[in-house]
């Protein structure tokens, strides 16, 4: 039988890969490639992330087919203000559209042929029309997050009023974008099951199949010789990450030294920015971005993860998982890993909760270790990339 054809498509370059959203589609692309399927690449390569030219050529060999377009996506004041006042659609569906994009997809839909096409992101969808008119593929929206509930607990955090103001608003439009949007595609693909719950209490009728971050465990090398210290990386521009660091620096932090004084934390991510990388308490260390995440990751034993806003699945948590790793999370961190507190991880929800978690953890490793093997039993029964690619799959066989 002749291979199956996909088109996804993305706001960014999946690249680097220590990154959970890129982490996330490369391990669908590859669920698609192992199960026999051609795959084709096109991706936005936008000024907030762009990807060196020497880099370009490296990337995705494997594929059908791999294209960029290029696309100006900043955050500027009088557009954004222009937005707030005069449209419905959130800022961030026009920052995504542009006429260039559009048009290299209506030559890929021509040429390529694809039987299905993803879309990594939801503001995405205004490209839907050009999809329709050029061809008559499935079309299939993958769910990293349920966006409005990330500005949604942002909102709740912020304590500037006016900024608090117009963050409800943002979540207020997305919001009715989503459920509009969710109506259009043949399939949704949340990323986890309260994701999907979401879904279907705010629109009954829609085609969905789950589908986890799946985790490619053979390419997961056990750490040795770990120190029994804590870490946290992840994209310091996606605005969750930035407020958890600093809740954990400035709550946290002065509360685990009275118990764990020796204890000490570190933390890297992409576009750190400046006011963390100044002088810090006793203890805590900036690494900044950091060329190789495994090897950053690789000799610490405590994944902390602070985060109170967000949404979808921390593909990080996985792979520490995967890993033998402790991790220390909230219930946002968690969210959509069906993991059980005690038994697979800690958890911890205020400062408090967070101190006492790691004075557990450091006063009893032999706990904590059993602990960390419990929860790498979880990740190659429940999150193998193979067995999340066959769920997809037969999701969109289905429709095909």
């Amino acid at each position: 039988m002749q291979a199956r054809r996909i088109l996804i498509l993305t706001n960014r370059i999946p690249y680097p890969l220590n990154d959970g959203g890129n982490l996330a589609v490369q391990s669908m692309i590859e669920g698609y490639r192992k199960a026999g399927w051609e795959v084709y690449l096109l991706s936005m390569h936008t000024t907030r992330h762009p990807v060196p030219a020497e880099k370009l050529d490296e990337l995705f060999k494997g594929l059908a087919g791999f294209a960029t377009v290029p696309v100006n996506n900043d955050v500027k004041t009088l557009p954004t203000i222009a937005n707030y006042l005069f449209s419905r659609k959130p800022n961030h569906v026009q920052r995504f559209y542009h006429r260039s994009f559009g048009k290299k997809l209506k030559e890929v839909l021509l040429s390529f042929k694809p039987e299905v096409v993803q879309m990594e992101s939801v503001f995405l969808a205004t490209y839907l029309d050009t999809i329709k008119e050029s061809s008559k593929a499935v079309n299939v929206l993958r769910m990293h997050n349920v966006e409005h509930q990330i500005w949604e607990r942002l909102s709740d955090e912020i304590k500037n009023p006016f900024k608090k103001q117009y963050l409800k608003n943002l979540a207020k439009r997305i919001k009715k974008f989503e459920i509009e949007t969710w109506k259009k595609f043949d399939l949704l693909l949340p990323i986890t099951k309260d994701d999907a719950a979401i879904v279907h209490f705010l629109y009954h009728h829609v085609n969905m199949v789950t589908a986890p971050f799946g985790i490619d465990t053979s390419d997961i090398v056990p750490s040795t010789n770990e120190r029994w210290v804590g870490y946290h990386i992840g994209a310091m521009d996606w605005v969750p990450n930035a407020e958890a660091i600093k809740w954990f620096i400035s709550q946290i932090w002065p509360q685990v030294m009275n118990v764990v004084p020796d204890f000490k934390f570190y933390f890297a991510g992409r576009n750190m920015p400046e006011y963390f990388q100044g002088r810090l308490p006793d203890g805590l260390h900036c690494a900044g971005e950091v060329e190789d995440a495994g090897a950053f990751i690789a000799d610490k034993k405590i994944l902390i993860v602070p985060l109170r806003s967000g949404g979808g699945i921390r593909v990080k948590i996985l792979e520490a998982m995967a890993a033998g790793k402790l991790v220390i999370s909230t219930d946002v961190g968690m969210q959509g890993i069906e993991a059980e507190n005690g038994i697979h991880y800690f958890s911890a929800n205020s400062a408090r909760q967070f101190k006492e978690a790691i004075r557990k953890a450091m006063s009893d490793k032999v706990a904590s270790e059993r602990i960390a093997a419990n929860g790498k039993v979880l990740i190659e029964e429940k999150y193998r990339q193979e067995a999340v690619a066959d769920v997809v799959i037969k999701g969109i066989e289905a429709l095909l």
